[in-house]
C-alpha cells in the first residue's frame, strides 16, 4: 500500500470518528438543546416551568397524592369497548391475571407467550383493600350522596365501579404494546384530533407525522391537538422512567431506561418529532396549572371539605390543597384561556361544543385499552384533563359561587377532584422525570 493511500485511509478514518462524535453529542443533547425556549401559543418559557415545578409544586403534590382522599379513585374497568370487538389477546378484563390464549401454547410460540404472560402479570390491578377502607368507602358514599350534584355521574354511579388504591397501582411499564396499543392512540389522533382530512397519520403513533399540519389550524384546534399529544408524551415518559429493567427471583427491578427514552423522544430517531412532543407536555402542564388557579375559589369556601371521616386529617389535607392553589396563583406566566373562543358568540359556542364532544369520545376510547393498569391511569388522566377544561369553560359560574351553599352553576364530584389533582400530579412527575433524564444523558457522555 502506498503512503498516499495510507494517508487517505487515515484521513477518512479520522473524519468518520469526528462524525461519530458529533452524532453522539447531538443525541445526548436531545433535551438540553431542543426542549428549551418559549412555548408556542403562550409567553411562558420552559426553564421557568422547570424551576417552578421542582421547587414549589412537585414536593407538595406528591405529598397530597398520599392522603387518603386522593389515593383512592373509583373507576369502572369492566366497561366494554364501544368502538371495536376486543380480540382478547393479552388483555386483562378483570382485576386478576387471565390465562394467555391457548393457541400460543399450541403453536409453541415461546417468545410471544412469554411477552403475553409478562404483560398480563405487570398489567394486573392490585385490588387489595383493608376491611377498614371498605367500611370507610361506604361512609364516603353516604356523605357524597347527601351533597347536590349537577353534573353527569358516569363511572362513579356504575355498579361495576370499584375503589382502587393508586399507591398500590403505580403507573409504569406493563408490557402492553404493539397493534392493540397503537390502535387506541391511532383512534384518538385520527378520529378525534382537529386536523385536515388530507393528512394521514400512520398506525404507529410513534412514527413521525408528515408535516407540522397543526400550524394551519386555529388556536382552539391547535390547543386541542397539543393537549392530546402532551398527554401521550407524559404517559410515555412515565413508562420510560419506570421501566422493567430486570426480574430476578420473581422480584422486578424498575428504573429509567435511556434507550427507550431516546426511541420515543430523540430528534434523530423521531425525525424531529420528539422535542415537539415534549413541548406539548409543558403546554398541557400550563393548561392544568391554569385550571387549578381558576378553581381555587371553589375550594376556599367553608362548605367544601375533603371528607374521609378523619376530621383532623381532612383539615390538614384541605390546608395542603389550598397551599398548592396559592402556589399556582403565584405563577407569573399563565396561559391566557381568554384568547380561546374569543370570536363571535355563535362560532365560539360551536367550537366549545365540538371540544366537548371530541373529548367525550376520547374518554370512551380509553375503555378499549387492553391492560387494566394502563386503562386505570388512562381513564384517570383523561378525566383529570376533562375536569380542567370544564373549569376553564366555567369561569363565570365559579365567580358567582355562594359561600355557604351548593351552587347549581358549578359542581365537582369526588371522582373529578381526585382525577384533577392526580392527573396534574402525573404531569408534575413527568417534568421531574424529564429533568432526571437530562442528568442521565449528561452523565452518559
Amino acid at each position: 500500500m502506498s503512503q498516499g493511500v495510507r494517508r487517505a485511509g487515515a484521513g477518512q478514518g479520522a473524519a468518520a470518528a469526528v462524525q461519530l462524535l458529533v452524532t453522539l453529542s447531538f443525541l445526548r443533547s436531545v433535551v438540553e438543546a431542543q426542549v428549551t425556549g418559549v412555548l408556542d401559543d403562550c409567553l411562558c418559557d420552559i426553564d421557568s416551568i422547570d424551576n417552578f415545578n421542582t421547587y414549589k409544586i412537585f414536593p407538595k403534590i406528591k405529598k397530597l397524592q398520599e392522603r387518603d382522599y386522593f389515593r383512592y379513585y373509583k373507576v369502572n374497568l369492566k366497561r366494554p369497548c364501544p368502538f371495536w370487538a376486543e380480540d382478547g389477546h393479552c388483555s386483562i378484563k378483570d382485576c386478576h391475571v387471565e390465562p394467555c390464549p391457548e393457541y400460543l401454547k399450541m403453536a409453541n410460540n415461546t417468545k410471544e407467550l412469554e411477552d403475553c404472560e409478562q404483560a398480563n402479570k405487570l398489567g394486573a390491578i392490585n385490588s387489595t383493600l383493608s376491611n377498614q377502607s371498605k367500611e370507610a368507602f361506604i361512609d364516603w358514599a353516604r356523605y357524597d350522596d347527601s351533597r347536590d350534584h349537577f353534573c353527569e355521574l358516569d363511572d362513579e354511579r356504575s355498579p361495576a365501579a370499584q375503589y382502587v388504591d393508586l399507591l398500590l397501582n403505580p403507573e409504569r411499564y406493563t408490557g402492553y404494546k404493539g397493534t392493540s396499543a397503537w390502535r387506541v392512540w391511532n383512534s384518538i389522533y385520527e378520529e378525534n384530533c382537529f386536523k385536515p382530512r388530507s393528512v394521514y397519520r400512520p398506525l404507529n403513533p410513534l412514527a413521525p407525522s408528515r408535516g407540522r399540519f397543526f400550524l394551519c389550524l386555529c388556536l382552539e384546534k391547535r390547543v386541542f391537538y397539543k393537549l392530546i399529544s402532551g398527554l401521550h408524551a407524559s404517559i410515555n415518559l412515565h413508562l420510560c422512567a419506570n421501566y422493567l429493567l430486570e426480574e430476578t427471583w420473581g422480584k422486578p427491578s424498575w428504573g429509567p431506561n435511556i434507550k427507550e427514552f431516546k426511541r420515543r423522544f430523540d430528534p434523530v430517531e423521531t425525525k424531529g418529532e420528539g422535542p415537539r412532543r415534549l413541548k406539548n407536555l409543558y403546554f398541557l402542564y400550563l393548561i392544568e396549572l391554569r385550571a387549578l388557579s381558576k378553581v381555587a375559589p371553589y375550594f376556599e369556601r367553608s362548605i367544601v371539605d375533603l371528607y374521609t371521616g378523619n376530621a383532623e386529617e381532612d383539615a390538614d389535607t384541605k390546608t395542603l390543597l389550598l397551599n398548592i392553589f396559592q402556589d399556582t396563583k403565584s405563577f407569573p406566566m399563565h396561559f391566557d384561556e381568554k384568547s380561546m373562543f374569543a370570536g363571535d358568540k355563535k362560532g365560539a359556542k360551536s367550537l366549545k361544543e365540538e371540544f366537548r364532544l371530541h373529548f367525550k369520545n376520547i374518554s370512551r376510547i380509553m375503555d378499549c385499552v387492553g391492560c387494566d393498569k394502563c386503562r386505570l391511569w388512562g381513564k384517570l388522566q383523561t378525566q383529570g384533563l376533562g375536569t380542567a377544561l370544564k373549569i376553564l369553560f366555567s369561569e363565570k359560574e365559579i365567580q358567582k359561587l355562594p359561600e355557604n351553599s351548593p351552587s347549581k352553576g358549578f359542581q365537582l364530584t369526588r371522582q373529578e377532584i381526585v382525577a384533577l389533582l392526580n392527573a396534574f400530579g402525573r404531569l408534575s412527575t413527568s417534568i421531574r422525570d424529564l429533568q432526571n433524564f437530562k442528568v442521565l444523558l449528561q452523565h452518559s457522555r
